[in-house]
């Protein structure tokens, strides 16, 4: 997200390389290219005006401390400014009354609301302990009542019945009585989107905040939508209270602007990030760590956090003392690697978490293809005996063709698959002597596109 402002000011940082102290005169270049890449990322303008003031005034005749250069300085300021500008510290999720905790979901048509309402009622239940309970207040959209019914139940909590000929009103009051009889801690309420802005929709969901007095009101935007996103967030702050915001497809191609802007314009801090599609995509939002990544610092917190929700630490345990006993690393290990790296999202998640002196390792590579060799790669891993994961030496010719064959796949991918393992096993010698970098100029060899 927002590689290209983190591209421009790597480049005029170099260009201020020398100077002495901050000024007018060697600052403006600078904060010409943070503007003009501030306005690509679809920023809006008044909060665009408003930033490059505020880094201008607290920049301006700073010294030059130690090792430090003019464009590191500026750099400095750039980021606390920016998680400044994105609420400054982190907003937790207020559940702190009496129970059922009443979530209300508010959002338009087709910015993941739906989607992201299991994912909120997983993330309670696995990081909070929570009984969680949904209900679809939408009674307009076709299939929404059981796309909700779909997602709770991958999410694990229990999900209150619905049909499209009851009154909104009429399926919250019975929704939150069943809450309060079933000692559920909360209660996560799906409202009606609509593809634009209506009086009707507005009037309907302020009727329902009155109704049930929520204590979280979560305004669910889209990040692709870019400017019309912060727009859109205006028109509800207008009609509700609102408590926070989440930001879904935050991973896609978006410019992602409505980041940078959606606090400034509403007032309501971002609370969570939604990313991918599968419903352990929640992430909540951490403005430091969002300005560290946009400048390409990384957000190895946040990659350390993942990693500790998604390793099994029993069987990492394992690995470790097989290594250290001496013990060969084989396939099964290798096939345990690569799920954990899917439930960390895969490379495209883990990369960009990373510094970006580390994601020019894999540069130019293919995220998407390299996700589909890792699903190919488990395949084939699972279509051999377990004597062959134990001991892959044992594959030879007529052993690979049965393998590509139970896998659906070319024996030219099943010699792939074992010369990556073979870089696997030198990778993981190199992981016991210590080193990240090394780990990720050898992930090089197994991600299409980087290997020269």
């Amino acid at each position: 997200m927002l590689e290209n402002l983190s591209q421009r000011l790597g480049r005029v940082v170099k260009t201020m390389r020398g100077e002495a102290r901050l000024t007018e005169a060697n600052m403006q270049e600078m904060l010409r290219e943070i503007r003009v890449a501030l306005l690509e990322a679809d920023v809006a303008l008044p909060v665009v005006r408003d930033f490059i003031a505020r880094v201008r005034e607290k920049a301006l005749g700073q010294d030059v401390v130690g090792s430090l250069t003019p464009g590191q300085a500026l750099v400095g300021v750039v980021h606390r400014e920016l998680a400044e500008l994105m609420g400054g510290r982190t907003a937790e999720l207020d559940l702190a009354t009496q129970p059922p905790a009443i979530v209300l979901m508010a959002g338009l048509q087709g910015a993941g609301k739906t989607t992201t309402v299991g994912k909120l009622a997983k993330w309670l239940r696995e990081t909070k302990k929570k009984k969680v309970l949904t209900v679809s207040c939408d009674v307009y959209r076709p299939a929404a009542i059981e796309q909700l019914r779909s997602v709770t139940a991958q999410a694990g909590a229990d999900f209150f019945a619905s049909t499209p000929d009851q009154k909104p009103s009429d399926i919250a009051a019975a929704a939150l009585q069943w809450a309060r009889t079933h000692y559920h801690d909360v209660l996560l309420v799906d409202t009606a989107g609509r593809l634009a802005i209506d009086d009707e929709m507005m009037r309907e969901i302020a009727a329902l905040h009155a109704q049930l007095r929520p204590i979280e009101t979560l305004f669910v935007v889209d990040a692709m939508q870019g400017q019309d996103a912060v727009n859109t967030a205006k028109a509800f702050r207008e009609t509700l209270p609102l408590t926070g915001v989440v930001l879904t497809k935050l991973d896609g191609d978006a410019r992602g602007g409505a980041a940078l802007s959606v606090k400034a314009v509403t007032g309501a801090p971002i609370k969570f990030v939604g990313v991918g599609e599968k419903l352990s995509g929640l992430e909540g939002f951490h403005p430091e760590r969002m300005a560290n990544r946009i400048l390409g610092m990384g957000d190895i917190v946040s990659l350390v956090e993942e990693a500790h929700k998604a390793v099994d630490e029993k069987t990492a345990r394992a690995l470790a003392d097989k290594l250290k006993a001496g013990n060969r690393f084989d396939l099964n290990d290798f096939a345990a690697q690569l799920g954990q790296m899917n439930r960390m999202g895969g490379l495209a998640s883990l990369l960009d978490k990373l510094p970006s002196q580390l994601q020019q390792a894999a540069a130019g590579a293919d995220m998407s293809q390299a996700e589909r060799q890792m699903r190919r790669m488990q395949a084939i891993i699972q279509s051999m005996t377990k004597a062959e994961r134990a001991r892959p030496e044992l594959i030879k010719a007529s052993r690979k063709r049965r393998i590509a064959a139970g896998a659906g796949v070319q024996v030219q991918e099943v010699n792939r698959l074992l010369t990556q393992f073979d870089q696997m096993q030198s990778m993981m010698k190199k992981m016991q002597k210590g080193g990240l970098a090394k780990m990720m100029r050898g992930m090089r060899g197994m991600m299409p596109g980087t290997r020269g």
